[in-house]
């Protein structure tokens, strides 16, 4: 009972955009010719660490700001829970994640060493957004443009140059949708947050924006992300195989019809798990593009 109250708190059903990030990173590394698996294993290591510290701090300070007392939650978003039913100790889950954060340094410390000092910008930022994230940023405004970039874009450069040493034009390109696809998945988790986020003081885009609003806004970002793919196979910059990555398209109808039916929670909450399969389906056809244009 108490492995899977701690599964809960760690919100391990959405570790596997870990997974996902690291596999995409390494597959763009890996077409351009560099391939380490011990390389491979400890990135997905540490940056798992990270996803738990970043989750775990979420649940911790959310549930101080008393945000997870007022939430609706869902299957999708509204914390775990743990905290509220008391099912954990506060300063246990607090715990947890400064180790997690504190476990991971010295993997990022090895690689810097090994690999060069151009990985420490990216594991700065990076840190900036795993321990600030949800007691500071999300009270600035647009807090979903760290989300995007501490668990989207940099995970997958990271990965690339863990294993190459050096980081390329295409992998910056091929790390674009990432970043955009983590922000939208934080996004439109947010809409059934709205009131509990205002009494804790964030300012999220639901919030800023107003739902109508962020409705188009997400709308049009979803739309980006295929577009931005599109014009990249056109460029040369990604490979035709890339273009298996629209075959997510459905899920993002889905999704933003119901980001625009947002009051109608019938319509909304399988929009959040349509959203879900958009964000991980697209990451790991694109993977899966990098491999393909190696092989075929």
């Amino acid at each position: 009972m108490k492995l899977k109250t701690w599964l809960f708190a760690i919100r391990a059903n959405f570790l596997v955009l870990s997974v996902v990030l690291i596999f995409l990173g390494i597959s763009v590394a890996w077409h351009d010719g560099f391939f380490h698996w011990g390389y491979a294993i400890l990135t997905f290591l540490g940056l798992l660490l990270l996803h738990i510290s970043t989750n775990t701090l979420n649940e911790y300070f959310d549930y101080k700001s008393g945000v997870d007392l007022v939430t609706k939650k869902t299957p999708f978003s509204g914390g775990s829970g743990i905290l509220p039913a008391g099912l954990l100790k506060p300063a246990s889950v607090f715990r947890l994640g400064i180790i997690c954060f504190i476990l991971a340094i010295p993997i990022g410390v090895y690689f810097v060493l090994v690999k060069g000092w151009l990985l420490l910008p990216l594991l700065i930022v990076g840190a900036i957004c795993v321990l600030l994230y949800t007691p500071y940023l999300t009270k600035i405004g647009w807090p979903e443009l760290f989300a995007g970039l501490g668990l989207g874009i940099l995970p997958v450069l990271g990965a690339y140059f863990v294993q190459s040493g050096t980081y390329t034009f295409q992998a910056v390109m091929g790390s674009v949708p990432s970043g955009i696809l983590v922000h939208n998945l934080l996004f439109l988790n947010e809409f059934p947050d709205v009131e509990a986020d205002k009494k804790g003081g964030k300012k999220t885009l639901p919030i800023v924006l107003g739902k109508d609003q962020a409705a188009v806004f997400y709308s049009l970002l979803t739309l980006a992300v295929y577009l931005w793919i599109i014009g990249c196979v056109f460029a040369g910059f990604m490979s035709v195989f890339a273009l298996i990555s629209l075959l997510t398209v459905p899920f993002a109808i889905k999704a933003v019809r119901g980001a625009w039916k947002h009051d109608d929670e019938s319509r909304l909450l399988p929009a959040l798990g349509a959203n879900v399969n958009v964000v991980l389906f697209t990451q790991f056809l694109l993977g899966i593009s990098y491999i393909l244009d190696k092989v075929v």
